[in-house]
């Protein structure tokens, strides 16, 4: 089963943000960051602002920066429902540019680097793609951008991947928007909600890979966090 330390890790950066989420309410280098970017570009400024956070997003993840924050930067700047759907398209359009850079310009560039993973990913998620694909993206541990540059360079299908990858985005979107998010609930509270959300996500994605991954494995370190080993 998941490790406490992968537990820990992720409630850590749920607390990280709940401290910059501080920050930005009471310092003055808070309020600068929200004059200069989320405030300035994004609230109140309608589709435009919608469409440029969709943009920033896409290109922060899709080369690598953890879409957890932008999770909940979407959250900060769109409250929580809307900022759930906003983070986790912005996740989807990131994973689609690091997909297609991968599959068109990247197989030669990284298929000595990635070709076994690729050849992993492969065989875990050769008879059942989208199901396999979600469970991947439910899991708390694991590499966003490398799981985006494997599927690339290997045989999988853009579409199940990507429907897949969008709803197994959503859980760990929604606890992150809700730490960012304004709801009026106390702070304490709210984040409180938001490790609990991240456990149960979290436990939830580990049984299903303990339980469906029939002896297979997308990476040594994920299988190691969870307890797991490949089995021949």
């Amino acid at each position: 089963m998941m490790t406490s330390r992968v537990m820990l890790k992720g409630l850590g950066l749920i607390l990280s943000l709940a401290l910059i989420g501080y920050l930005f309410d009471s310092s003055d280098l808070g309020n600068a960051i929200n004059e200069t970017w989320v405030d300035a570009h994004i609230r109140g400024h309608g589709l435009q602002g919608t469409l440029l956070f969709l943009a920033m997003g896409a290109l922060f993840t899709a080369v690598g920066l953890p879409r957890q924050i932008i999770a909940f930067l979407a959250g900060y700047a769109f409250d929580l429902l809307p900022g759930t759907l906003v983070g986790a398209l912005a996740a989807l359009l990131g994973c689609l540019t690091t997909f297609l850079y991968a599959r068109i310009f990247g197989k030669s560039l990284l298929r000595d680097r990635l070709g076994t993973r690729a050849a992993r990913f492969d065989r875990f998620i050769h008879a059942h793609p989208f199901s396999m694909t979600l469970l991947i993206r439910l899991l708390p541990v694991g590499s966003n951008i490398l799981t985006n540059l494997a599927a690339g360079i290997s045989s999988a299908r853009m579409a199940p991947f990507l429907a897949a990858s969008f709803i197994g985005f959503l859980p760990q979107t929604l606890v992150f928007a809700l730490v960012g998010s304004g709801i009026t609930v106390a702070p304490t509270l709210r984040v409180g909600m938001a490790a609990v959300l991240f456990l149960a996500s979290g436990m939830l994605g580990a049984w299903l890979y303990h339980r469906h991954r029939h002896g297979l494995g997308i990476d040594d370190k994920v299988d190691a966090a969870l307890g797991e080993a490949e089995q021949s």
